[in-house]
């Protein structure tokens, strides 16, 4: 079995340290390598991280970020296709995107020799993005129904401010009832 990387073994929070130097253009890999390696001395850790391992770590983050700005280019040229209310057909296309990924997980499985350890850590991860699926999906319709009982709490605030005024500039009840409504939306 291959031995853990030097990264993966440093506490969370100089992880943590390393994940922003290396996100800073300002600072080169060698000097967060002296960065890391001097607070791993300060704090009294006997390991070190050499170049190669920083620039390992590196490279997998790019690759990683990659990926996800990948996601979310494609994620937003469907939202734009998609229109003004997307939760609903992206929550459509993400369910589809799923099932499409089961099935070519169940291919795989049957076509290649995997570990019999593998195939409960991959159907658990299956099981985990669909329940996440879920959960967005139902936050998402949350956050629409909760938008528009504040559009609707704004436009009766701002029908009754306008009613207030009306009558102030002495419109006629009903001239004032009209643009009341009309802020409302009622016919």
């Amino acid at each position: 079995m291959p031995r853990a990387s030097t990264i993966d073994t440093l506490p969370e929070d100089i992880k943590n340290q390393l994940q922003t130097l290396l996100r800073n253009p300002r600072v080169n890999q060698l000097q967060t390598v002296k960065k890391i390696n001097a607070l791993l001395a300060k704090e009294g850790h006997d390991e070190r991280v050499s170049k190669s391992a920083v620039n390992r770590y590196s490279l997998k983050m790019e690759k990683v970020g990659e990926k996800l700005r990948q996601s979310r280019e494609v994620a937003n040229m469907w939202i734009a296709k998609l229109g003004s209310q997307p939760q609903g057909q992206m929550g459509n296309l993400v369910n589809e995107m799923l099932r499409t990924l089961a099935f070519d997980l169940t291919m795989n499985i049957q076509q290649q020799d995997f570990d019999a350890k593998e195939i409960p850590a991959l159907v658990k991860m299956l099981k985990e993005l669909s329940t996440s699926t879920h959960r967005l999906e139902q936050a998402a319709s949350e956050n629409v129904k909760r938008e528009k009982e504040i559009r609707k709490q704004m436009a009766e605030e701002a029908a009754e401010a306008i009613d207030q005024s009306a009558k102030q500039a002495g419109l006629t009840k009903k001239a004032a009832q009209d643009i009341k409504n009309k802020i409302l939306g009622i016919a």
